[in-house]
């Protein structure tokens, strides 16, 4: 997953470090690795470490456990080093070469985890593990905490407490370092070009009357991420054409590409353990026809205005009020709504009428997964809220301060507009779907863009793709 020459296990310490001072005095965490997953008979899925794992070790191998302690003292268990194996799944670290270079204390074999872990256990204040993220792990630490019980005749006392790792983890991760950030960029840089290709691969398809999938605008998509050195997608790629567009999570597959109509992409790749996460809708044949430039210069405004919205001290809300706001007017101005019905834009924002044809956020976390982790409420301001009824589901709500924005925090910026056939709306506007994303790295002064290496301008769309 990392490149080898670049590992510099200093990084991973300092975070080991760094969760250690949070920890309970007495305490241990226990953070196992993702599980291989079969896909079918005797094929597996590609493995791909537990971010959290790999954000304490940068290790990529399946079957290790890392276990720190509140002083900071390190155990790791990873696989054993076995020529036969490695022959069929390839090199593996085993514990003696572990210490040295991932700078753990000790390292020991995974086979004799279960065996050793009670040790570690006995005579802890509190056992931390992430909770909710292993089916079958809390099970696990039962059992080791009743292997723990049976040695009290010996003088061994049990842990008292089990906490969620992932609170605190959550928050370390929630802002980015020097390190993450430089990968994200990257990762930002390559996806822009996967674009690009799959824009001008579209165009000069449709101008030499070839037949045109969806699945041909995947290919370069593909192409680009592994050409530039990404491990994979960071997500099912989304490759939408025409009315497909109006379909949030579309998965790329054979329709035509027509001449005439908008294609939506949302894809991106991951570098190194990191997510980006790209959306560009633009016309298949290269030039936008009058009604679709008028909803893409609307979501585009909308985007601009939540970008300019994203700035430390601001709150996590305030890109998504800022993008309704601008969408929610542009519905009035070119007839999706009714005034004579919904009112002002204030009205219109009130009762959500907007929600037929924008229902996601704005916005989320972006970091070593797609969606990150994080709370998007202001720890700060914890046991805070405002009830109130929503319009449209009837629900009680209740209405938490929205986290304050922060340099080092990575979000999506990704507006939209969806427009399925209706009577109620003006046919021009049938089947477009469109939405732009972009992700910000907050900065002191604002926000930096890391993924406009690929043009939102319509203008410079179309430059782009008769190029």
């Amino acid at each position: 997953m990392h490149h080898t020459d670049s590992f510099d296990p200093a990084i991973y310490s300092k975070r080991r470090q760094q969760l250690a001072q949070q920890m309970q005095p007495g305490s241990i965490a226990l953070i196992p690795t993702a599980a291989e997953q079969v896909r079918n008979r005797d094929s597996h899925f590609p493995f791909r470490p537990d971010s959290y794992f790999y954000y304490l070790t940068g290790f990529t191998e399946p079957n290790a456990w890392l276990v720190l302690d509140a002083q900071g003292h390190t155990s790791l268990f990873c696989q054993p080093k076995d020529l036969q194996r490695e022959i069929w799944d390839g090199y593996r670290l085993g514990p003696d070469d572990a210490i040295a270079t991932l700078a753990v204390d000790e390292a020991q074999s995974s086979e004799q985890l279960m065996e050793r872990l009670p040790r570690l256990l006995e005579n802890t204040s509190a056992v931390y593990y992430p909770f909710a993220t292993h089916p079958g792990l809390a099970q696990q630490v039962e059992s080791l905490l009743e292997k723990v019980r049976a040695r009290a005749r010996f003088g061994a006392n049990t842990p008292t407490a089990q906490i969620d790792l992932c609170g605190l983890l959550d928050e370390m991760r929630l802002v980015k370092d020097s390190h993450e950030i430089a990968i994200m960029r990257r990762a930002g840089a390559i996806s822009a070009q996967a674009h690009i290709r799959a824009m001008q691969r579209s165009s000069r398809m449709l101008a030499a009357g070839q037949d045109t999938r969806e699945y041909h605008l995947e290919a370069e998509l593909l192409h680009a991420f592994r050409e530039h050195g990404a491990q994979a997608p960071a997500y099912t790629s989304i490759v939408a054409s025409g009315a497909n567009a109006c379909v949030l999570h579309y998965r790329a597959s054979d329709a035509a590409v027509r001449d005439g109509e908008l294609v939506l992409i949302d894809a991106a790749c991951e570098l190194d353990g990191y997510a980006s996460d790209i959306t560009r809708t633009f016309p298949a044949n290269g030039r936008f026809s009058a009604a679709q430039r008028d909803l893409y210069d609307l979501v585009l405004a909308s985007e601009e205005t939540a970008i300019a919205a994203t700035k430390a001290g601001a709150r996590f809300n305030d890109p998504h009020d800022a993008a309704v706001r601008v969408l929610t007017q542009g519905m009035l101005d070119f007839g999706l709504l009714d005034a004579n019905r919904v009112g002002t834009v204030d009205d219109a924002i009130a009762q959500r009428a907007y929600f037929k044809f924008y229902m996601h956020r704005t916005g989320h976390w972006l970091g070593m997964d797609v969606h990150d982790c994080g709370s998007y409420n202001e720890p700060s301001e914890e046991g805070q809220f405002q009830q109130r009824q929503d319009p449209l589901s009837g629900e009680t709500i209740r209405n938490r301060p929205s986290r304050l924005l922060k340099p080092g925090m990575v979000l999506t910026i990704e507006p939209g507009i969806y427009v399925r056939a209706d009577d109620t709306v003006p046919a021009a506007f049938h089947g477009i779907g469109i939405r732009i994303e972009d992700n910000a790295l907050v900065t002191a002064a604002g926000c930096e863009l890391l993924t406009r290496d690929v043009p939102v301008q319509a203008d410079a769309i179309e430059a782009l793709m008769r190029a």
